[in-house]
């Protein structure tokens, strides 16, 4: 096992759909559409059912990571509290690019705009 299937792995059993959902409420303002736009688009990709396994670790390791308590840089920080968060992401969704769609795409930006507006 790799190091980078290590840390999927370990981040992964920090996701749930609970936690996923709490953390994009208590923090979609703060958080922004740098970071809630990414974290829909692989959430939507992991919740598909034609995304492969592999994949679908891959990103709820991320996401996991996302809304994990035990965070690099602690997303309470003014301005860089979510650098870490979207540079996993980005990491993750670099790997699984091909399974993220254009509908889970629509599907974020949409729910996106709910939140924040245009």
């Amino acid at each position: 096992m790799s190091h980078q299937e290590n840390d999927a792995d370990r981040y992964r059993q920090h996701y749930s759909e609970e936690g996923f959902w709490k953390k994009l409420a208590s923090s979609s303002r703060k958080a922004g559409r740098k970071a809630l736009n990414p974290a829909l688009r692989m959430y939507y990709s992991a919740r598909d059912p034609s995304t492969p396994r592999w994949a679908k670790t891959t990103l709820y390791g991320a996401l996991g990571y996302f809304i994990s308590p035990i965070d690099a840089i602690p997303d309470l920080t003014p301005v860089l509290g979510y650098t870490d968060d979207i540079g996993v992401m980005a990491a993750a969704t670099a790997v699984v690019a091909v399974h993220i769609t254009k509908e889970h795409i629509k599907k974020a930006e949409e729910q996106v705009e709910r939140w924040l507006g245009k």
